[in-house]
């Protein structure tokens, strides 16, 4: 349904997106996650066709963005960061209009507009102005005006901002919904629960590159084969962090406070010559014990390698990817 082939996005000297591939089929639910300015907000604009690509294509329900950009556009539902609407109009106003926007005649749009408003509980809203709206149901008429349409692929931008626990837990039990009807759903966070409890599977992204994919269980696994040791010693132990880097190359250190220290390596850590060392130096060990990885943790550690390997850093002022 979206298929994306070595999508690159430049402004002057600045990467926003760099050769990136992904496919989200139908009925599946792919979460983009990254920090801010990681290239989430830039690709979906370009496959909303509001902006080209630098290099690479993209397609939508089999359309090709470049050359058939109208009818890819068609079977398009967006739902920016930050909806907003013109406040003086009203719900129910608003959604008609964007209907006959959308190409649908007169008593088409009003009949879509009523199925929309009832679809996401926006009846009791309809004659209230935009303006007076919470997020949470500025969001639903958001999402109404994606679907008036009836899209085969939606593209959110962080679609849960704003709304309050209970507002969220509604939008996803929408969005799966929407979902298990067939339609492809693509959208961006950079919080990574909102991602693990929505998404069937999940792309990283840092500075424009695809770091990581795979569906939340793979995620899960790899971040459970990492090692992870947590030691704690007397509090006061200055040189003890520094000595373990010098003496056990490949495992990574994490000074925690408060005498804590999180050891972390790729592949298995030597326990027992970790526990005869910190012996040899008469440490006072007061915990030595194994920790459950999570993706938290892996979400991380793959944005800390990143960023180590990463180029010197981007030309101030581009101005060209917040998320």
């Amino acid at each position: 349904m979206i298929r994306v082939n070595h999508l690159s996005k430049r402004f002057g000297p600045h990467t926003a997106v760099d050769d990136l591939s992904f496919v989200v089929g139908e009925g599946e639910i792919l979460g983009f996650l990254g920090p801010n300015g990681a290239g989430k907000t830039t690709t979906l604009r370009i496959l909303c066709g509001y902006q080209p690509p630098s290099a690479g294509d993209a397609s939508i329900n089999g359309h090709d963005l470049t050359r058939e950009s109208l009818e890819a556009r068609r079977h398009i539902g967006y739902l920016p960061e930050n909806f907003c609407a013109p406040p003086e109009l009203r719900v129910g106003e608003y959604l008609r209009y964007r209907a006959r926007l959308k190409g649908l005649g007169r008593r088409q749009a009003n009949l879509r507009a009523v199925e929309m408003m009832e679809k996401l509980e926006l009846t009791t809203r309809a004659r209230q102005l935009f303006s007076q709206l919470s997020k949470g149901f500025r969001q639903r008429v958001g999402l109404a005006d994606a679907l008036l349409a009836d899209p085969a692929c939606l593209l959110l931008d962080e679609p849960f901002g704003g709304l309050d626990p209970l507002q969220r837990q509604e939008f996803r039990s929408l969005l799966r919904k929407l979902a298990n009807q067939g339609k492809a759903v693509l959208f961006s966070s950079h919080v990574l629960p909102e991602v693990e409890e929505m998404a069937d599977r999940i792309l990283i992204l840092d500075q424009g590159k695809l770091v990581l994919s795979g569906d939340c269980v793979e995620l899960l696994q790899r971040a459970q084969r990492a090692c992870r040791l947590l030691i704690e010693v007397e509090p006061g132990t200055t040189s003890i962090s520094e000595d373990l880097v010098a003496d056990f190359p490949g495992i990574e250190v994490e000074q925690l406070g408060d005498g804590k220290i999180m050891l972390s390596s790729k592949q298995d850590l030597p326990r027992s010559k970790l526990f005869k060392w910190l012996a040899a130096r008469n440490e006072d060990v007061l915990s030595f014990a194994n920790q459950q990885a999570d993706l938290d943790s892996l979400f991380r550690s793959i944005l800390e390698s990143s960023n180590q390997s990463a180029t010197p850093s981007k030309p101030a002022g581009t101005g060209a990817d917040r998320q």
